[in-house]
């Protein structure tokens, strides 16, 4: 499937090439290496419960914002002939953010929230025209592949300049690098690089795509424009009730899928303040980054099997025994075989839940609740990381705030409980005409 969907194609490749380049600032920023200077060198002076909280409430702020601003983008990307221009913008804050934190010292912990903040907005608002280039790009028989190869290509990606930083931090010396602080501080320069390297194909090679006049957004009418999206999603919402088993597995999905972020976000720094050395904690998310992949795949026959609620009622319990087990965490060995438990549910959780949510709702507005879906979830990925910091923060104990995350799993698992699968794909398939809520 690589060869022909990308080999053979320039703007295929050049498109998918771009979550290759990305993908470095998920995996060396958000989950690896940064949570672990940040508690080492950047929050230094701070008692360990207050590094973790304080990591929780940067990262609860940061996808607060692209939450907040995420409806806006979505209107520019649909009415300005400016997604290339706009992806561009936010490639370079995001890139040089990263470069930037190589300026990062002991105990300037608020010039650390500041560029991760700055990176992350560049890299999440990045992803709003990145895959509004997609439908543009592949051809509508490509389009599911397409996705899914430039997901595989971000792990890839990813995951290599991953493997290249754990092994200049563990061996700084061979790198001719004094030690590895400056290793982890030239790490943050390999993402900024490797991100804006990899991009540029996609800036060479793909077209500005083209609307139509009707399309465009008339001079002021931006105000207009931002009023009519909010209006949307509360219309959207209110449409969605009807479909009263797809409204009902979305307020599970909102519960387990701020679980599962604040697990990526805040599992090295955890595992940082119960005494793991920096080399496991890499190593393990290293180890996440490549077995994700495969065990992925397993999903999709599994729930042909199986069914897709079963499998996702079989990652949330996985998920609620590793949160339950992160309490009495220690040893290094404890890390690792949580990252390997991790890594056979992750993908399988994200992509159970998009099939199952995709066959509740008719066709005919799947754009609509799809948007709605991937919006609503960017606000309910807020709770976890400030729940955790607070709780982290006024007990003094990070190993209590891992335990509050244990709920989010299991009041998934009670909501899901109730959903009635067939009745939610018939209500699906009566299109306008659903049973009234």
């Amino acid at each position: 499937m690589f060869k022909r969907l990308l080999w053979n194609n320039r703007q295929y490749r050049s498109w998918a090439l771009y979550d290759w380049g990305n993908s470095a600032f998920a995996a060396t920023i958000m989950a690896a290496v940064m949570p672990t200077f940040f508690a080492d060198v950047a929050a230094k002076e701070l008692e360990s419960f207050q590094k973790t909280a304080y990591w929780s409430y940067i990262n609860g702020f940061s996808v607060l914002i692209v939450a907040l601003i995420s409806p806006l983008l979505g209107i520019l990307a649909d009415r300005f002939q400016s997604k290339k221009r706009f992806l561009l913008a936010f490639t370079i804050l995001g890139s040089a953010s990263c470069i930037a934190m190589y300026t990062i010292g002991e105990n300037q912990w608020m010039r650390a929230a500041v560029l991760f903040n700055l990176g992350f907005i560049g890299f999440a608002c990045g992803e709003v025209f990145y895959e509004s280039l997609l439908p543009h790009v592949a051809t509508k028989n490509d389009l599911n592949r397409l996705s899914a190869t430039g997901f595989a290509m971000g792990y890839i990606g990813g995951g290599i300049l991953l493997a290249i930083n754990l092994l200049m931090i563990s061996q700084p010396a061979f790198f001719g690098i004094k030690d590895s602080t400056v290793a982890v501080q030239i790490s943050f320069i390999t993402v900024g690089l490797w991100w804006a390297v990899f991009s540029r194909p996609l800036f060479k090679n793909i077209p500005e795509p083209q609307l139509s006049p009707q399309a465009r957004l008339p001079y002021g009418g931006m105000a207009k424009a931002v009023f009519q999206s909010v209006s949307q999603l509360w219309q959207t919402l209110r449409e969605l009730r009807r479909y009263r088993q797809a409204f009902l597995f979305l307020l599970a999905f909102w519960a387990y899928s701020d679980g599962i972020g604040t697990i990526i976000k805040l599992a090295t720094i955890y595992g940082r303040e119960v005494g793991i050395g920096t080399s496991d904690l890499i190593g393990a998310i290293l180890l996440v980054q490549f077995l994700g992949v495969p065990f992925s795949l397993l999903y999709g026959p599994a729930a042909d099997q199986y069914g897709t609620k079963a499998c996702i009622f079989f990652t949330l319990s996985v998920y609620l025994i590793i949160t339950l087990l992160s309490y009495f965490m220690k040893h290094a060995w404890h890390f690792w075989m949580l990252a390997i438990a991790i890594s056979m549910v992750q993908g399988g959780a994200q992509a159970c839940s998009r099939a199952l949510y995709a066959s509740l709702i008719p066709k005919n507005k799947s754009a609509e609740f799809f948007g709605f879906y991937s919006t609503s979830s960017k606000f309910a990925g807020i709770f976890g990381p400030f729940i955790f910091a607070y709780i982290s923060q006024t007990t003094e104990s990070s190993q209590l705030g891992i335990l509050a995350i244990a709920t989010t799993f299991l009041a998934g698992m009670i909501l899901l409980r109730f959903v009635n699968v067939e009745k939610g794909q018939a209500e699906a398939l009566g299109g306008d005409h659903p049973q009234s809520a």
